[in-house]
């Protein structure tokens, strides 16, 4: 058995799935039928399949704690602890959720609701990374050459090379990501994403590869993609 493994389980995951869904028509993409359940059902069951996860917090909005709790019990999920209700920014549901987590825990994944298609391996891996470095992402390599654009002309080229897909859980020790929040508060900042956050500290975050199936849902496309890789 490894190092991690063999310790207790000390990693709490936020989900966050408290957003508007505009790009989705305002359709609440959470709870789409998605395989044998919905959107956040997959979530719930990868999280709950990976031991270094001890506790599950999902941050929604107050009309959908029914359907997840629902959801939850449909599947057998035991490790849920709590669902909460967002606030108005992505920085802000993540604040909410990390109120939520129990005092012991000493690591928080932050996934987003709308990544169905996470494995409990990769969770496993990124949590891993997190207790070398205090802080690690899934991500992929950047397969397409990209293009800075300004005012419709192309203005650099960065190296592929070093480019990634950020995608989640992100997973950071828990004291290190309430500094990282009181640092943002104090200073008016608000970020989209929780690296980001670590980073404006002039904290390091480890990228642990993850596989191009870990998609978001953003677009109703989106859906029919999952299906076909599920």
């Amino acid at each position: 058995m490894s190092e991690l493994t063999s310790r207790p389980a000390d990693t709490a995951a936020i989900i966050v799935c408290a957003g508007n869904a505009s790009r989705m028509g305002g359709i609440n993409k959470i709870l789409l039928p998605l395989g044998d359940t919905n959107v956040i059902g997959h979530c719930l069951r990868a999280f709950e399949a990976c031991g270094e996860i001890a506790e599950i917090i999902v941050v929604t909005k107050a009309e959908n704690n029914a359907a997840i709790e629902e959801t939850a019990k449909s599947l057998g999920i035991t490790k849920l602890r709590a669902i909460t209700e967002g606030g108005s920014t992505r920085q802000q549901s993540v604040i909410c959720g990390l109120k939520c987590v129990s005092s012991e825990m000493q690591y928080v994944a932050i996934h987003d609701g709308a990544r169905p298609l996470v494995k409990p391996e990769h969770i496993r891996n990124v949590i891993k990374d997190a207790h070398v470095f205090g802080g690690a992402t899934l991500g992929v390599p950047v397969k397409d050459t990209i293009k800075v654009v300004d005012d419709g002309l192309i203005i650099d080229t960065p190296h592929r090379p070093s480019l990634y897909l950020t995608q989640t859980p992100q997973v950071f020790r828990k004291r290190l990501y309430i500094e990282a929040v009181d640092f943002a508060l104090e200073h008016g900042l608000d970020f989209t994403d929780d690296c980001q956050l670590v980073e404006a500290m002039n904290c390091r975050v480890y990228m642990t590869i993850g596989d191009y199936t870990n998609i978001k849902i953003t677009t109703p496309e989106d859906r029919a993609i999952a299906e076909v890789l599920l």
